[in-house]
């Protein structure tokens, strides 16, 4: 098992802020690179949830596994912080260093004029028709990659794929912008789920199922409702989906990725059972059948 990164020796970055409203985040450098430290959200951010302390886990887990998929996705470390307690830490590695700013899918949908609706909307016609008529990135790579982000997030039960949370980057010098990696994976694989919760999902496939076929569902709506992962990857695997699939499927390698989960810091065997299970369980339900 590789071992968990002490985070609390490092030097910390002022001047260095991020948004976002789950936990407190901080950055320091470590191994000669800016990297951001997230830490779950307390029982006072997150009153009326179950259970946040396993966001950290979740993150770098889903992250990591994204990259194996072949998205192009934030490097994660998984380790500690301590200041009064032990907190586990997601460390993100800042890809804003070197000075590009960082822009949101939300601040992007603004500026397109001929759309009738915010930034933040999320009807998937209107994200769509933003991405077709934005003049930041080519729209074509730009539609590639957003579905690539759509299989991804399907794969590891994303539930919070908002329009703040992918974006772009923009060199200012040069005002070329780029698309930004795949960030924010802290609301994959159940990260409310306690061990109790975890031992029902890997003894009851009726348990599981439900968190497959039920919920989560994808941020994205269509006619104002949520869309259902399953539903959705059934209805559209032979038509927008189909790049996608062809891309993200066949890199899908779950030896590899339960070697990784195994090896994972600060996971322990129950949970390293729970999300190697978990991931496979989707996969089944979504593209069994398109691989």
């Amino acid at each position: 098992m590789i071992e968990p990164i002490d985070f609390s020796t490092c030097r910390r970055i002022a001047g260095r802020a991020y948004n976002g409203a789950n936990g407190k985040k901080i950055a320091v450098e470590w191994n000669g690179a800016v990297w951001m430290l997230k830490f779950p959200p307390s029982a006072a951010e997150k009153p009326m949830a179950l259970s946040y302390t396993n966001s950290s886990i979740c993150e770098y887990i889903a992250s990591t596994v994204a990259r194996m998929c072949g998205l192009d996705a934030h490097e994660t470390r998984l380790g500690t912080f301590t200041n009064g307690k032990i907190r586990t830490v997601c460390a993100c590695r800042d890809f804003t260093a070197g000075g590009m700013i960082f822009h949101d899918f939300c601040s992007i949908k603004n500026t397109v004029i001929d759309s009738d609706t915010g930034g933040t909307g999320t009807e998937l016609e209107d994200v769509l028709e933003t991405i077709e008529l934005q003049l930041f990135v080519d729209p074509v790579s730009l539609k590639a990659f957003f579905w690539d982000m759509f299989v991804v997030d399907a794969l590891l039960g994303n539930f919070d794929r908002h329009n703040g949370n992918w974006g772009f980057l923009i060199d200012p010098a040069t005002e070329r912008a780029k698309i930004a990696p795949a960030f924010d994976f802290g609301s994959c694989l159940l990260p409310q789920s306690d061990d109790a919760t975890m031992r029902k999902v890997l003894d009851d496939k009726a348990e599981c199922d439900a968190r497959i076929f039920t919920f989560p569902a994808s941020a994205l709506k269509e006619n104002g409702r949520k869309i259902g992962y399953v539903d959705f990857v059934r209805r559209n695997a032979d038509g927008v989906l189909a790049p996608s699939l062809a891309r993200i499927l066949p890199r899908i390698d779950f030896g590899a990725i339960d070697a990784f989960i195994a090896d994972a810091p600060l996971v322990s065997d129950l949970q390293q059972r729970f999300y190697s299970h978990y991931i496979r369980a989707r996969y089944d339900a979504l593209f069994a059948c398109h691989h």
